[in-house]
């Protein structure tokens, strides 16, 4: 359904017409395709074979949408049959290994994965900070001071 919405769902598309894509939309644009246009027209065929396809489509997603429910509402009537018959140590094993490790060992993750990029970024920035060396900042220094003075010295100021 999304492959043929994305398809035909440019300007002067199929999907374009409607508000929303949505069965309503759709069975309500083959009424109106059906009833005001010939089907002569190319376009309009392919219109009606476009959305007959995506109504097909959306009626076999509700169905198994049903199905799907209905596996879950028994799968979960199973597993209720079976807490009776579980022992204590069942209930640690699902309590403490399948939960509670399982979040321990996400939350540890991470902050692991934090820590690594905060180091990252530190270490980046200390890259930066001292990209260059000592010497050169000194020289530098020492030549920018030289220009200030200079430029004191134009403007009638006395250096000490």
């Amino acid at each position: 359904m999304s492959a043929l919405e994305e398809e035909h769902g440019g300007e002067n598309e199929v999907f374009s017409a409607l508000d929303k894509v949505n069965k309503a939309g759709v069975t309500a644009r083959l009424k109106e395709i059906r009833g005001l246009f010939a089907t002569d027209d190319e376009e309009t065929r392919e219109e009606a074979v476009v959305l007959d396809e995506w109504l097909t489509l959306s009626n076999q997603e509700a169905g198994l949408k049903k199905k799907l429910k209905e596996a879950e509402t028994v799968l979960d009537a199973k597993a209720y049959a079976q807490y009776p018959r579980l022992t204590e140590d069942d209930v640690k094993t699902l309590v403490v290994d399948d939960k509670c490790l399982t979040a321990l060992e996400a939350a540890i993750h991470g902050e692991m994965e934090r820590i690594s990029q905060a180091l990252t970024q530190r270490v980046k920035e200390l890259a930066e900070r001292y990209e260059m060396p000592l010497p050169q900042q000194v020289s530098e220094v020492a030549e920018l001071e030289q220009r200030v003075y200079g430029h004191l010295a134009k403007m009638g100021f006395s250096v000490c």
